[in-house]
């Protein structure tokens, strides 16, 4: 491995954008090496002189943290899109030794004392509440790192962690590698059939790229690949029954065999993080988890889910009945066997003939720069801000990353972000996310402050450019868009200085998908919809009568998605409540006793979706899954206090598009996420709002 020079390493530059286009591997492992010592001295230094006040404790802690999360940061960020086999082989080099300062630095002792000293001083009252409440998350974290421990204890605790950051990289890794090695090439008409033209655009373009230069979408040969934009479209349009099911197999089967296997790995994990809640003298890892959550408790989440099973069970089997019936209907002789790779397909058919549309007679309306023009628009509308881009005013990973300024009504400034939107299953991990790249802070040099803006990563999977054409999007790629953008304004639009509760920062996991959930409802609402849904070639607007349908079509099959969700969730937690790691009962029996009460088609033998789980196993969303329900809640209740004052009554949606910015987007995690709530909405969340946007609400309520 070459060593780059420290001095011109451009991952030490430490502030400002990362240099993306002068970052390489080689930088990786000397970048990493000299920061944690550095780092460790200016730790040591801090910890022999460490006074409990804010400026002498949280401000040099907090330089500490910000440095190591520049470089870290922009490294996490690279393996996620743009990940290669120099890139992670540099990644695991160097994580243990990230991951052991990251311990050292939770369990100081001196530090935690400060904390303490400081909680209890007189000095205490004169801070506001944004302090307080990031002095109180530091002493709690530090209970959850570990700091309580005695040596033996804690050199155990570090251990686990090692392991389990390692595991976690292992676990994303196989699952990326398994969804590439899948392809499906196909060679004769008879294979495309049903294929919108779309879809068969992209498996020739995919085809080109694996070295069939005169692959065409007329001659093919054609290639499907695990990949969401070619996966998803596969299953909903092809006729051929055994090629959906081979799909449908590979895909649900994903690193769980071969050298590629996350078995294995899950039960380490799950056996570890039993081990650690264990030695933090918790019952087990879900209450672990919940201590920096927002629900009170697993009984809390429980409650929650089995109020959503109960209103979305019955719906689904029901729904489930009528697309057999309807698929009977058509002669279908799959209709008396109904297997899973049928669903996609025939909730498709039958959507089609419900509401007279498919979602590919949509996409030309949908282009990515007019579904960006709606969605500035929007934003412009409710928050008062302006998005303007600023592309080649920042270094990027890709030619296809785009970089944009967001200013405020004076027109300054207040926040960046990038937007990487296309798929690119060579070298970025599938799913959708947002990613902070710079927190906002006020920052002092030479007696004058000045106020650093934010930067986020918007990060997105949708179908790529094909032949010539912009990105075609379908509804839900645009749904994902508007989401990704909700958490994005989270942390640029925080009016919050302290870095360790602006914008995301210090917010409660649970509470942390209202501002994105919340976005998804505009996608709906007549003049986002009409501002951005244009044809690409003629400019014309989506009919009105496309309007209607996807309204009507809003809630269809919303009982078997509700029901998924609650499935998900509740393996999640309970695989981090009840179940015993080495125990008689395995992970994947005990999902297959949850499926009885949430599933409508029990999962097949083969089903290894929890080896695919990334969420719970590389995420961050162990034992709180749970969250995007739970999160639903609070932000479709905040999106009924628009429809309350009126979405017709533009004066009406100004002003509480204002509202809602000075207190779920601007307080961040300053305040408790039930009292940045109940400011906005002034009282506590109900779930009555979400049930009837789902339209599960009982004719009772």
């Amino acid at each position: 491995m070459s060593t780059a020079t420290i001095s011109s390493n451009p991952l030490l530059k430490g502030s400002g954008l990362p240099p993306f286009s002068e970052i390489k591997p080689e930088h990786v492992v000397p970048a990493v090496t000299e920061l944690i010592t550095e780092l460790d001295a200016e730790l040591i230094k801090l910890e022999s002189n460490v006074q409990p006040t804010w400026s002498g404790l949280v401000e040099p802690l907090e330089k500490i943290s910000e440095r190591l999360y520049w470089t870290w940061g922009a490294v996490s960020h690279l393996m996620g899109v743009k990940n290669s086999n120099e890139l992670r082989e540099a990644y695991e080099t160097v994580q243990p030794k990230v991951v052991q300062f990251s311990n050292k630095l939770s369990q100081s002792q001196p530090v935690y004392n400060a904390f303490k000293s400081l909680r209890n001083s007189d000095t205490w009252a004169t801070l506001e509440p944004a302090q307080k409440r990031i002095v109180d998350s530091a002493i709690r974290d530090a209970e959850l790192s570990g700091i309580g421990l005695d040596l033996q204890a804690r050199e155990r605790f570090n251990a686990i962690q090692m392991e389990l950051a390692e595991l976690s990289t292992k676990f994303s890794n196989h699952v990326l590698d398994a969804t590439k090695a899948f392809s499906l090439k196909l060679t004769s008409k008879d294979e495309i059939q049903g294929l919108p033209p779309s879809l068969v655009s992209l498996a020739a373009q995919a085809a080109r790229a694996t070295g069939e230069e005169n692959a065409t979408p007329d001659s093919g040969p054609w290639v499907i690949t695990l990949d969401s934009p070619s996966f998803g479209p596969f299953l909903q349009h092809s006729t051929r029954r055994d090629l959906r099911s081979k799909v449908y197999k590979a895909f649900l089967t994903r690193a769980s065999s071969g050298e590629l296997d996350n078995n294995p790995l899950i039960e380490r994990i799950l056996e570890l993080r039993q081990e650690l809640a264990q030695l933090l003298n918790y019952k087990n890892y879900a209450e672990v988890s919940l201590k920096s959550k927002m629900a009170p408790s697993v009984e809390a989440v429980q409650k929650l889910l089995e109020e959503l099973r109960a209103a979305s069970y019955d719906a689904a089997v029901k729904e489930l009945e009528e697309l057999k019936e309807f698929a009977a209907s058509k002669g279908a002789p799959e209709a008396s066997d109904f297997k899973h790779w049928d669903v996609s397909f025939w909730a498709e058919r039958q959507r089609e003939a419900k509401f007279d549309f498919t979602a590919e007679e949509l996409r030309p309306y949908f282009p990515l720069p007019q579904v960006l023009d709606g969605l500035f628009g929007l934003v412009q509308r409710l928050f008062g801000v302006t998005v303007t881009p600023v592309d080649g005013q920042a270094p990027v990973w890709h030619p296809d990353v785009r970089y944009f300024q967001i200013s405020d009504d004076t027109g300054s400034p207040i926040a960046y972000f990038y937007l990487d939107p296309y798929s690119r299953p060579a070298e970025k991990r599938g799913g959708a996310w947002m990613d902070t790249c710079i927190n906002r802070a006020k920052i002092t040099q030479n007696g004058t402050s000045t106020t650093r803006l934010p930067v986020a990563y918007l990060v997105c999977n949708q179908t790529p450019p094909i032949d010539g054409q912009p990105s075609l999007m379908t509804f839900n790629e645009v749904e994902t868009l508007f989401h990704e953008f909700g958490h994005g304004l989270h942390h640029m639009l925080t009016k919050v200085d302290y870095v360790s509760a602006a914008g995301i920062n210090n917010v409660e996991w649970d509470a942390v998908e209202l501002p994105s959930q919340f976005m998804e409802n505009w996608c709906y609402e007549r003049p986002t919809l009409f501002g951005m849904a244009k044809h690409y070639e003629t400019g014309e607007t989506l009919p009105e009568h496309y309007f209607q349908k996807l309204l009507a079509a809003k809630n269809y099959m919303s009982g078997t998605a509700t029901l998924r969700q609650v499935h998900f969730s509740l393996v999640d937690l309970e695989l981090h409540n009840s179940y015993q790691p080495g125990g008689e009962e395995k992970a994947s029996d005990l999902r297959a006793r949850i499926a009885k009460t949430t599933t409508v088609i029990p999962p097949l033998p083969e089903d290894a979706f929890l080896c695919a789980f990334g969420h719970i196993f590389a995420g961050g969303y162990a034992s709180g899954y749970y969250s995007y329900k739970w999160a639903e809640v609070l932000s479709a209740d905040a999106f009924a206090a628009f429809e309350e004052a009126g979405l017709e009554n533009e004066a009406a949606v100004k002003d509480t598009g204002k509202r809602y910015r000075e207190t779920v987007l601007a307080l961040g995690g300053s305040k408790h996420p039930m009292e940045v709530f109940k400011n906005f909405r002034g009282r506590e969340p109900s779930t009555e709002p979400l049930l009837r946007h789902n339209g599960l609400a009982s004719s009772s309520a």
